[in-house]
């Protein structure tokens, strides 16, 4: 698909991903990645349903890994406190029952990770647009937009939504 669109004022999400999809996970400030640890999500698609192939990222707060450096050395390893990003990022599971039929769900959410925007999306890809805090849809307020194949373009359909501030 081509970019979506945009509005000024506004955040996109989604519910649930096309088949192919790909979403890369990225440590938090403080955190690295562990070596060898991918942090591509990709949603793919078979008989039983569309679900994400797990990544096997890890990200370890820089001081434990400064700091178990010269401990390697003596086979000795130090576990990192885990700790979520926040309350309301609650783990998800890779399939989710909300998802329409044959689209992955959201991703799972990993420790002291989070997922970089998008960009990259596919055909039957729905976004929805949500006004940003402090700021107010005025009519016309449609907040989707959907990426289709119309005689043979791809487009996105039109968003006609706009957020402004009462000052």
């Amino acid at each position: 698909c081509p970019d979506p669109p945009s509005t000024e004022f506004a955040d996109v999400t989604a519910k649930a991903y096309a088949p192919k999809t790909r979403l890369y996970y990225e440590c938090d400030s403080g955190y690295d990645r562990s070596a060898g640890a991918s942090p591509q999500i990709q949603c793919k698609s078979d008989e039983r349903g569309a679900s994400w192939v797990p990544p096997q990222i890890k990200c370890i707060d820089e001081k434990v890994l400064l700091s178990t450096t010269p401990m390697m050395e003596l086979e000795f390893t130090q576990k990192p406190e885990i700790k979520t990003r926040s309350p309301a990022h609650q783990e998800q599971e890779y399939l989710s029952e909300f998802a329409p039929k044959g689209f992955c769900g959201p991703p799972k959410t990993f420790p002291h990770a989070y997922l970089g925007p998008n960009r990259f999306y596919y055909v039957g890809q729905v976004l929805y647009f949500k006004c940003q805090s402090g700021y107010d849809k005025r009519s016309p307020i449609f907040g989707n937009s959907t990426c289709k194949k119309v005689n043979g373009k791809i487009i996105w359909t039109p968003l006609d939504m706009r957020c402004t501030s009462d000052s």
